[in-house]
């Protein structure tokens, strides 16, 4: 599939990935999911559920903290895919990743790896986590850019942020889109 290859040339090895480095104390990774269906790239999200503690409403790649110290980030990623979303890690083809991204707040160092899936899957949401999961166009991602100055815990922060279909994304994962994006600039035509 000259999509795979195309991939590989536009986005980091994990490698490369590892040695730049990001603000955050805790590793972390996150796996994005892409497939390609009527000429466009679309990537998987997760909503997560209001009731959460931790970032609760907010749209994010598949993902958590390592089980333990010296596990694999890709295995991380793909491990918590597969309990997020039903995302078996053998429908997954990893491609590449893009730059570790940190999160202020809860000071994560989040690794995100990027791998291709089939379209059509039946997604599988773990209940007490996951409120619904989101396949948007990579087209459609870009059309929804703008810079945004938010409130947080009463500190003004200015992020990149994505809208589609009344689908809010900001912060890392935002900064995670927009280096996706940035990345696979000449396979998105909006």
């Amino acid at each position: 599939m000259e999509t795979v290859d195309r991939l590989r040339e536009l986005l980091l090895t994990p490698e490369a990935a590892a040695e730049l480095d990001a603000h955050g104390q805790t590793d972390a990774a996150v796996l994005v999911p892409l497939y390609l269906d009527r000429g466009s790239l679309h990537a998987v999200f997760t909503k997560r559920r209001e009731d959460l503690r931790r970032h609760a409403g907010e749209i994010s790649f598949p993902g958590g903290r390592q089980e333990f110290p010296d596990e694999d980030l890709r295995t991380t990623a793909l491990r918590e895919a597969n309990e997020e979303i039903g995302l078996p890690p053998d429908a997954v083809e990893l491609v590449g990743a893009l730059p570790p991204t940190g999160t202020f707040v809860t000071s994560y160092k989040i690794h995100p790896f990027v791998g291709v899936i089939e379209p059509g899957h039946a997604w599988t949401p773990q209940p007490t986590e996951v409120e619904q999961v989101l396949e948007l166009s990579l087209p459609d991602l870009v059309s929804g850019f703008e810079m945004k100055r938010l409130i947080r815990r009463g500190v003004p922060i200015r992020t990149p942020a994505y809208t589609v279909d009344g689908n809010f994304i900001w912060g890392a994962t935002a900064r995670i889109v927009q280096n996706l994006l940035e990345r696979l600039d000449s396979l998105v035509t909006p």
